[in-house]
């Protein structure tokens, strides 16, 4: 194997490489995301904050789509490159099949490969090839399910913060300008614990599936960043109040604020020293007012 051969060959095996490693932290890693994931994910991002209106609110399941396409392109052009060095020597072709020992034939064999279509024309001549072209089938069928996997995870935690937002705001509408002083104080306790209980679930799932954070919401009433500072006021106000109970769940559901803060500020870059400052952030990068404003 020549000079250009191994080059090759090393530039697929990095490749797929990076395929397997950002579908792995994209996917299995609890707390991660693959770099090329990542990268495209906050590219769409930066892009839709140029657009106006409903417009926005599709940048980020197109970039997801992209995510995956890029997952599809790396598998499908590494494998090719592996291919390529080994073109036609390595292959035994059906009778009356041209071939051409070039990229686009190594791209047509690693692709009829990845989609798991199978040959009819085609077969690896030597045992190392013919174990590569199984691996490459079983990765096509790995990824297929992977990708289906991901997009089916993604839309019950939008949904949970969607939830949470529609929540504050019920308990915004219910409450009145009294506030929460102006209930039982034991029934005003369940229902902070039971906000912090939902904004501790957001938290994780921002940490689990980071690329929910960048869903804009086409409605102010299911958005989070509109919503969030509520359930500070919320929590201001029940410390003041002389219920020992209510005043436990109001540190409760600081805490849980203090804990969503942290992770918008660590893992998404918004700055701020305080919460308050960190959801003011939150806020204005998903361009959304809060009401009175």
């Amino acid at each position: 194997m020549d000079f250009e051969d191994t080059l090759w060959t090393v530039l697929g095996a990095g490749l797929v490489l990076l395929m397997f490693v950002d579908v792995f932290r994209t996917l299995l890693y609890p707390h991660g995301s693959g770099p090329v994931g990542r990268a495209i994910m906050r590219g769409f991002w930066l892009m839709s904050r140029r657009l106006r209106g409903r417009g926005s609110a599709t940048a980020a399941p197109l970039a997801m789509a992209a995510v995956i396409g890029a997952w599809a392109g790396m598998a499908a052009i590494g494998w090719a490159l592996l291919y390529l060095p080994h073109l036609t020597d390595g292959f035994v072709y059906g009778t009356g099949v041209p071939v051409e020992a070039d990229f686009a034939e190594a791209l047509y064999v690693s692709l009829v490969t990845l989609s798991t279509v199978g040959f009819g024309d085609i077969v690896a001549a030597s045992p190392l090839l013919r174990l590569v072209v199984a691996l490459q089938a079983v990765t096509g069928f790995g990824l297929l399910t992977a990708t289906v996997s991901w997009i089916l995870q993604t839309f019950p935690a939008l949904n949970r913060r969607r939830a949470l937002a529609h929540q504050l705001n019920l308990f915004r509408e219910a409450a009145g300008p009294a506030g929460v002083l102006a209930l039982n104080p034991t029934h005003a306790a369940g229902l902070l614990e039971s906000i912090a209980t939902n904004i501790a679930s957001v938290s994780i799932d921002l940490l689990a599936f980071h690329e929910t954070y960048y869903f804009r919401e086409i409605e102010q009433r299911g958005s989070l960043p509109a919503t969030v500072a509520y359930a500070q006021d919320l929590a201001s106000e029940a410390q003041r109040s002389e219920s020992p109970e209510l005043r436990f769940a109001a540190r409760m559901l600081h805490a849980a604020l203090d804990g969503l803060a942290d992770v918008l500020r660590g893992k998404f870059g918004h700055s701020g020293t305080t919460s308050s400052d960190v959801f003011d952030s939150y806020e204005q990068h998903h361009r959304h007012l809060r009401r009175g404003n």
